[in-house]
């Protein structure tokens, strides 16, 4: 632990509102206005004290991961003992929720779950919501409700419709609302409290109310980035700097090593690590050479991300070694080709803007899923950041040097402010000292801060409640409120959007990947975009949690290694998949998910010695991140140990292991079929989407050229033959497969109606025979 003090400052008014960027956020400090809560129901000393726990054990793999939605879990027992304390790896991996249920076991029966954040499950099935209700927990206390819009409230929805308990600390300190008609009108659609208010109170003061607040806090901490994405539409821009404390961050001459302390600059490190990506400009390239790395083995590794219009950097610079961190410039349409050529030749991305500023670059990062972008930048680019708005956070070390110098570089540059009452005012900040200096943080306007954030969602889950109460009482049909238990997603798949998010809700936000991608690429409108496991469209990833039996193959004979698709290439449907099972001595073998098995047989059949070993790393890899962090990693600095098939066999190797998935999982065989106008029944917690396909009725399917089909579009921005590319002209290759896939589920469904058999129950079709080898079989391809 680093030696630190810590003190807070802020304005001293309740609840200001404050216009920002065209949302209207409310900043909120302190002293917010509470509800108090009656009798027995009221929650405890203890109540706050695990939630604060299940907000730290949230935070337990950050650094190791790429950041996600942080999720712990504290299951205690109806005595009162603690019965396991578990927190969710990484995007894909199993929930925090099941890890608990299952570690606790029998004794889960009667328990109370404590979690900083709803569980989002998004993966075409209610997962963590049918652990807790199967492992017989009575009462599950939550920190916030998820602030995703399409997870949000879901979840404490489904729960208390199977019959448990669910507490929302968010809703008992009431951040943002004071009752009234909303209240009432979200509390009779599920959205609301099973505890009854009778008023406003200060959280001050009381003991309980201070335990309260810092439960609170500690949740909406531990999902910093994940609250200005949903909120903002933009990663999390915290930007930081150290300077002396005359205000400079480097001598006349440029010489800047070091302004602070080692303490200091070990949390940048740590700081990094838990960022998505680390973004510089190029006079920080010419001036320091950074590596911008963590300094440490293993682990998360950001992408370094470099701003240059005109790409006049070194061509020897460190950030080009791409055995240590992905490195991705961006740049102007035109700029230096022949250096681009040179770059994408070492492995550095380079993407062109037809004009580079840091708001089309918050929203490239916003594309490409990131949560956290951290800006280490000098003050050239600090200052345009800071005034487009994509800096949220200020991170500031003062090191107790003085240097002087009227040339001395300040860690901010030219604003264009000429009077004291323009300047830019931080809130809610925090003073720590950190070894002999002395850092602050605190959140820009932009933000407004984690209560200012929430606020802004409970204002927007009352507005919803109260337009939902208002077109019942006229009997007008209206749309489920987003705090109200989501529809199935076969319900109405959304227009194109990265990450299956609100096209309408990121354009109010001026986002201009929005409007620059909802005119590109495929039918206008009739797309469903689908990128992070986290996502709307989430089951679709090859990251989501479905794990996969697939045939154990024989090593590939040498013509096969030359060039030949390999025994799991691109059969037809179930008669390959099934021929496919039986090879290998019919031995199977069960992969975490479909990106460990594709990133595995990259390397499946070469004889050289380590091959072999890493598959069996990937295989090991706790997480499918980290699964394709092994496997990239070692295709770009091992090539020799890289399948001499793999660009003509590795489309075969994807399609073989989607079919194994969605022949297996029926929460992503829902959503694949939403995507073609079939609607499957909704899950029911503690049953699930397969018992309720083998009692419920299944629409007719509709063929896939007819129009309540969608285009599937893996809307990465950086890949350009799997995914869609950033300007939307990638091939799609995954998109493509999944639509084969969907045709054939629909030519399955639609056999099995036309012989009055169910497609999918238990002993139905061949595709979905009850055997080990046949469940990683795909339904029969119909051309």
């Amino acid at each position: 632990m680093l030696p630190s003090q810590r003190w807070r400052t802020g304005p001293g008014s309740a609840v200001e509102g404050q216009r920002a960027g065209g949302r209207t956020l409310l900043r909120t400090n302190r002293r917010v206005h509470c509800q108090a809560w009656s009798g027995g129901s009221q929650l405890t000393e203890r109540d706050y004290g695990h939630l604060e726990a299940a907000a730290k054990l949230a935070q337990s793999a950050q650094g190791l991961t790429q950041p996600h939605p942080n999720a712990g879990c504290v299951l205690v027992g109806a005595d009162g003992r603690p019965l396991a304390e578990t927190f969710h790896r990484a995007q894909g991996t199993t929930a925090a929720e099941a890890l608990a249920v299952t570690a606790a076991g029998p004794a889960a029966r009667g328990a109370t779950a404590y979690l900083n954040l709803e569980p989002g499950d998004c993966h075409g099935e209610a997962a963590a919501v049918d652990a807790l209700v199967r492992g017989g927990v009575s009462r599950v206390v939550v920190g916030i409700r998820h602030p995703l819009r399409h997870l949000r409230s879901r979840a404490i929805g489904l729960l208390r419709g199977a019959g448990v308990r669910v507490d929302v600390l968010a809703d008992v300190l009431a951040v943002g609302r004071n009752g009234g008609p909303a209240t009432a009108a979200a509390a009779a659609s599920g959205s609301g409290s099973d505890i009854e208010a009778y008023g406003p109170y200060d959280p001050s003061s009381s003991q309980g109310s201070a335990s309260a607040y810092g439960a609170l806090s500690a949740c909406l901490e531990a999902n910093e980035p994940l609250l200005h994405r949903a909120v903002l539409r933009r990663p999390l821009g915290l930007l930081k700097y150290a300077m002396t404390l005359d205000g400079k961050i480097a001598t006349s001459l440029g010489h800047s090593a070091w302004v602070s302390s080692p303490q200091s600059r070990a949390m940048v490190f740590e700081t990094r690590a838990r960022s998505d990506a680390v973004i510089v400009g190029g006079n920080t390239v010419r001036r320091d050479n950074p590596r911008l790395t963590t300094r440490r083995e293993g682990g998360h590794t950001p992408a370094r991300v470099v701003m240059s219009r005109t790409l006049d950097l070194p061509e020897d610079a460190n950030l080009w070694d791409v055995t240590l961190a992905p490195t991705i410039v961006l740049t102007q349409r035109g700029a230096r080709t022949r250096f681009q050529a040179a770059l994408r030749a070492s492995g550095v991305e380079v993407v062109e803007f037809d004009f580079l500023t840091p708001e089309s670059v918050a929203d490239y990062c916003q594309e490409r899923g990131f949560l956290q972008c951290f800006w280490e930048c000098g003050g050239t680019l600090a200052a345009p950041a800071i005034a487009s708005g994509v800096v949220h956070k200020v991170m500031a070390f003062v090191a107790p040097k003085i240097i002087g110098g009227l040339r001395a570089p300040t860690p901010v540059g030219e604003l264009g402010f000429v009077e004291m009452t323009q300047a830019v005012e931080l809130v809610d900040n925090t003073w720590s000292q950190v070894g002999p200096d002395l850092m602050m943080t605190g959140y820009m306007p932009s933000s407004g801060g984690l209560w200012a954030l929430e606020a802004t969602l409970e204002a927007a889950d009352e507005e919803s409640a109260a337009d939902a109460a208002s077109a019942s009482a006229v009997h007008l049909p209206s749309s489920p409120a987003p705090s109200s238990p989501a529809p199935p997603p076969a319900a109405a798949p959304a227009t194109s959007a990265a990450g299956g998010g609100d096209v309408k809700a990121a354009a109010a936000a001026g986002s201009i990947a929005a409007k620059r991608r909802r005119g590109a690429g495929g039918p206008q409108g009739r797309s469903v975009s689908f990128y992070k496991a986290w996502d709307q469209w989430g089951a679709l990833s090859n990251f989501s949690p479905h794990p996969i039996s697939m045939p154990v193959e024989p090593p590939l004979a040498a013509a096969a290694v030359d060039g030949a698709a390999s025994s799991n290439g691109n059969g037809n449907g179930v008669a390959a998949a099934a021929a496919a099972s039986t090879s290998g001595n019919g031995a199977v073998r069960s992969w975490p998910s479909v990106e460990h098995y594709y990133q595995a047989h990259k390397f499946a059949g070469n004889h050289h010695p380590d091959a072999a070993a890493v598959m069996e790393a990937i295989a090991a890899a706790p997480s499918p991140e980290e699964a394709a962090r092994i496997g990239r990693r070692t295709e770009r600095t091992r090539p020799e140990l890289l399948r001499r098939d793999w660009p003509t066999a590795k489309i075969g190797v994807m399609l073989s292991a989607l079919r194994a998935k969605f022949a297996t999982h029926a929460g992503p065989r829902a959503m694949l079929l939403a995507t073609a106008g079939v609607s499957l029944p909704p899950p029911a917690p503690g049953g699930a989407v397969a018992a309720a396909e083998n009692g419920g009725a299944v629409a007719a399917a509709a063929p896939c050229g007819d129009a309540a089909c969608y285009e599937l579009v893996e809307a990465s921005p950086h890949d350009y033959y799997w995914g869609a590319g950033y300007e939307r002209t990638g091939q799609n290759k995954l998109g493509r497969l999944l639509m084969k896939v969907r045709d054939e589920l629909l030519a399955d469904l639609n056999a099995a109606s036309c012989n009055s058999e169910r497609a999918w129950g238990a002993g139905a079709g061949p595709a979905l025979a009850g055997t080990a080898a046949a469940s990683a079989a795909a339904p029969a391809s119909r051309g």
